[in-house]
């Protein structure tokens, strides 16, 4: 039996579902969410955004040339906007904040790296956040952060917090240390205008920040 996928939306140009942790986004040679979705619709399917293998949450594809067209100018021109939950191991200074950084991906390592000037392969990352709230006292602590990203880096939100020693829990690639058994990251609110209608939608995911469980459901997604 195959995978099963949350679909939220769907239409004739686009289907918004919930990824699941475990499977990658786009295309690859096994099992992806192009050819589950492929599988389901009946249909070519145009991934238009990423999310890493580990990360969970809402994704937006196209199902025609045309509104897959439309959509990757609205995210190229940065007009959709993308929300994210992270639970993060200390807390930031700030109550809400904006980090700036330059990112270099080494694609040897699949990781990428905070430095300090800009170079061949070096590219900007932008995020803001807010502390939504934090659990815990001193080294123990951890927070849970609302995230919206201005630009789409690999592996952005995790290194960003990282190099301000606050790694992702569950992130042992970027220096966690704890025994989470899931990235704590989630594609949490997409905002975009329908390429047909032209209207504004919204769709969100919130996930269950139990530490104690740290299980994931969905709930209804709100769209006008």
């Amino acid at each position: 039996m195959g995978l099963e996928i949350c679909v939220l939306y769907e239409d004739s140009d686009i289907i918004l579902c919930i990824k699941p942790s475990g499977i990658l986004s786009q295309k690859d040679r096994g099992e992806s969410m192009v050819s589950v979705l492929s599988s389901r619709c009946g249909s070519e399917i145009y991934p238009l955004h990423r999310l890493d293998k580990e990360v969970s949450g809402v994704m937006v594809y196209a199902k025609n040339k045309k509104a897959a067209a439309f959509l990757s100018r609205e995210i190229s021109e940065r007009r959709m906007k993308k929300e994210y939950i992270a639970l993060v191991h200390g807390r930031p200074e700030k109550e809400r904040g904006e980090m700036c950084d330059l990112l270099f991906k080494d694609s040897s390592k699949n990781k990428s790296y905070v430095v300090k000037r800009m170079r061949k392969g070096v590219k900007d990352a932008r995020l803001e956040y807010e502390v939504l709230n934090t659990q815990g006292e001193a080294d123990n602590a951890v927070s849970k952060v609302r995230i919206l990203l201005h630009t789409g880096r690999t592996h952005q939100i995790r290194v960003q917090f990282s190099s301000r020693q606050m790694p992702l829990v569950g992130d042992r690639r970027y220096g966690a240390r704890d025994g989470a058994e899931v990235l704590c990251l989630w594609s949490h609110r997409l905002t975009f205008t329908h390429p047909k209608t032209k209207k504004t939608m919204t769709f969100s995911f919130e996930p269950n920040t139990d530490l104690g469980s740290l299980a994931e459901k969905e709930r209804e997604n709100v769209y006008e």
